[in-house]
């Protein structure tokens, strides 16, 4: 009798572990499916496009002025973080939430800065390269 009883539990044990398995792996499957889809390569992290926050948006959060030709006043940006930030830290009964919102909106005005940047330096060295010519 204690034999059947143990070989019921196996089996259903075994199926429920099976069921588990397979349906995790169709999961991971469609979520593979679904990032080449969104052309992301599986196992990425998110970047801040993705993670679907506008500069506009993140502009608004922090109520700063939009970057205009990639040039912002940063002092003011990480003064309004700091302060937005530290409101809501979850110790002291803030939002863990807005806080990842406020950190995501100053990180994504500066890599719009940091964007600009680039782009006028590859501009400044699009101009040419000018050697300098020493005349004996």
């Amino acid at each position: 009798m204690a034999h059947r009883i143990i070989t019921q539990v196996i089996f259903s044990g075994t199926r429920i572990i099976g069921r588990a398995v397979t349906e995790a792996y169709k999961q991971a499957q469609a979520s593979q499916k679904y990032a080449a889809a969104a052309g992301k390569t599986p196992g990425s992290s998110r970047t801040y496009e993705s993670a679907g926050l506008s500069l506009e948006e993140a502009c608004k959060i922090l109520d700063v002025a939009p970057p205009k030709q990639g040039k912002t006043d940063m002092e003011k940006v990480l003064e309004r973080f700091k302060r937005l930030f530290d409101t809501n830290e979850p110790k002291n009964g803030g939002s863990f939430y807005l806080q990842s919102k406020i950190l995501r909106a100053r990180q994504r005005i500066e890599l719009e800065i940091k964007g600009a940047e680039e782009a006028a330096a590859k501009a400044k060295d699009a101009e040419g390269w000018k050697p300098k010519v020493y005349k004996d």
